[in-house]
């Protein structure tokens, strides 16, 4: 049984410099058992703060933080920085409404010198921190802490190009683990690899672009890494750190399976095991139904490829990996590679299904206007995650997708109501299309259990009545359409609603909003996105050219970064839940009678 201690008596780093180096194995001890405990029960990532921890620890120790600046790259393993700086008390929080978030947030800490929840940034946020250290003539340090994963990707290249050529106070240690979230990738990959191994043969690239570079050593050797990081502090200019981590370090399980480890959900804390799955039958989550269904069409289709920037497993691409391993690509953290390399294969014919968390397309976005929609190639963009994903918070939500999409010439936007949609649309487009296209979809489960139904194609720009109606016209896009109909299941004038699945954001059925307009008394758009510029934006903008003067009322993501919360509680927040928009609709017919 590990106790706590040292820990009981560590609020903040300047506590945690009063203890003896030969007292720190204990304290990481200690630090790993906490972090399983709460993590046990409250879920949130695991792995990533797991093969951290003596290094979270030593740099705390060593470095005068939070003078000194700590940048951790994507911030998932941050969690024993946060329990060090101030928040052990409040750790069981983590991730949960009102509560700390589960990355490192600049408005929450001093000791959280730059925000991060997407990957790559930490180089070029520290050496930015150290360039203006450098011109305010203070003499503190920068360290960026980056994973094997994530400098692979290009922007921390451009860190690592820039910082080469400049003789600022900056440290970037790579957390060398041969894992992200899915296993690393790439030739990078393979040259770390090679250089653990000792047999690379080539220079070392890292000091090829000017960096004092040593490693690679032993992540989980306290005094080894306490001995190293207190050289480095005297040494100027740009210096690198190879370290060799396991993720997941302290719990079996978690380091023999480091993709399911890495946000395990709840555990047990004891043992490390899993709870038994329900044996009931549930509907499939969305990702799967994309992951069956590229399967079962590129198998007839030999056309079909697949590509994710390093989410096989979450996107569930991993099945055509799995099947169809030479049409399927994982080209790791690197969504603007993902995105061109996929309008390169579609000019030579092929049909490339490019598989991107909503959240992380944005990283790419200048690639599919010039790259994709520019030149009209047919890429089909599967967006997963869309929407509010829940705990891991505003740097995560999918909601702005819908808007910086929609500006975009000869692209066209398709969200399905449940998964046989998502099935149908993805047949659609592989039997050929002349324009690229983005496909968006949530997290988590549909409602329908009997989806594997025959093919049929959609007809691009082309809306559904789902029910008729006589004064208030509800247009929905995507799975929040069985919400409405839950609303209108419970008002008493339910006669009196039309409710239309509209399928497209881009083209809108024109057709159909004519005779939705020359029907009702009033119009509701909703939608899992921001108001400003998505779906209830282009429904305003089609009455305004078509001068129809009804009330039109817009519900959708409000004009502010959302936190973190469960997805209920946020949708409620957002009052996108059943009682919120039911009161919406009695408000609206309160008006129209008193009109």
């Amino acid at each position: 049984m590990v106790n706590n201690e040292l820990l009981k008596h560590i609020n903040l780093p300047k506590d945690l410099r009063h203890l003896k180096p030969e007292d720190l194995p204990q304290l990481a001890q200690e630090l790993r058992h906490f972090i399983i405990n709460i993590v046990a029960t409250k879920e949130g990532h695991l792995g990533a703060s797991l093969g951290v921890v003596e290094l979270t620890i030593a740099l705390h120790y060593i470095f005068n933080t939070p003078k000194d600046q700590l940048i951790w790259d994507v911030g998932h393993q941050a969690y024993g920085h946060k329990i060090l700086t101030g928040r052990k008390d409040i750790f069981d929080t983590n991730r949960q409404l009102g509560g700390i978030s589960g990355f490192p947030k600049r408005s929450e800490s001093e000791y959280d010198a730059f925000g991060v929840g997407h990957s790559s940034t930490s180089i070029s946020a520290a050496l930015g921190m150290a360039i203006a250290s450098q011109l305010k003539g203070e003499d503190k340090h920068h360290i960026a802490v980056i994973g094997d994963a994530s400098i692979a990707s290009g922007m921390a290249f451009e860190g690592l190009n820039h910082a080469g050529v400049t003789d600022v106070n900056l440290l970037v240690i790579l957390n060398d683990n041969a894992i992200g979230i899915d296993p690393s990738v790439g030739a990078l990959k393979q040259y770390l690899t090679n250089v653990k191994k000792g047999t690379e043969k080539q220079d070392n690239i890292f000091e090829a672009l000017n960096f004092n570079y040593s490693g690679p050593i032993d992540g989980h050797d306290l005094p080894l890494l306490l001995s190293e990081l207190k050289r480095l502090k005297t040494v100027k200019g740009p210096k690198f750190l190879h370290i060799i981590t396991t993720k997941g370090k302290g719990l079996k399980q978690a380091e023999l399976d480091q993709v399911k480890y890495h946000a395990p959900g709840k555990f047990d804390a004891k043992t490390g095991e899993l709870p038994i799955k329900s044996e009931l039958k549930q509907p499939p989550k969305f990702q799967d139904v994309f992951g069956e269904t590229i399967v079962e069409l590129a198998l007839k289709n030999n056309k079909i490829v697949g590509i994710t920037p390093a989410m096989p497993t979450g996107s569930s691409l991993k099945y055509m990996m799995e099947t169809i391993p030479d049409r399927a690509f994982d080209v790791g953290i690197a969504e603007q590679h993902a995105v061109t390399l996929a309008a390169g294969m579609a000019t030579q014919g092929l049909i490339p299904f490019c598989n991107i968390y909503s959240t992380f397309l944005q990283r790419a976005y200048d690639q599919i206007i010039h790259d994709v929609a520019l030149q009209n190639l047919p890429v089909i963009f599967c967006l997963d995650r869309a929407g509010l994903v829940g705990e891991d918070g505003a740097t995560h939500h999918g909601v702005f997708d819908l808007a910086y999409l929609n500006c975009i010439p000869n692209l066209v936007i398709f969200s399905p109501r449940d998964a046989i949609a998502l099935r149908n649309i993805m047949y659609t487009v592989q039997l050929g299309i002349d324009f690229p296209i983005a496909i968006r979809y949530p997290r988590g489960r549909g409602h329908l259990l009997d989806w594997k139904k025959p093919f049929k194609a959609i007809e691009i720009g082309k809306g559904i009545c789902l029910k008729t109606g006589t004064q208030i016209a509800i247009l929905s896009i995507g799975t929040i359409a069985k919400t409405i109909e839950e609303v209108i299941l419970s008002i008493d004038q339910k006669e009196a609603i039309g409710h239309y699945d509209m399928q497209f954001v881009k083209p809108l059925d024109e057709r159909l909003l004519h005779e939705v307009f020359k029907t009702h008394e009033a119009i509701i758009t909703i939608e899992d996105g921001t108001i400003i510029g998505g779906f209830g934006s282009s429904i305003l903008t089609f009455a305004n050219n078509n001068n129809y003067k009804q009330k039109i009322v817009t519900l959708g993501i409000e004009d502010q970064f959302i936190e973190h919360g469960t997805t209920d509680q946020l949708m409620h927040l957002q009052k996108l839940d059943t009682p919120s928009i039911k009161k919406d609709v009695e408000d609206l017919f309160f008006t129209l009678k008193n009109s």
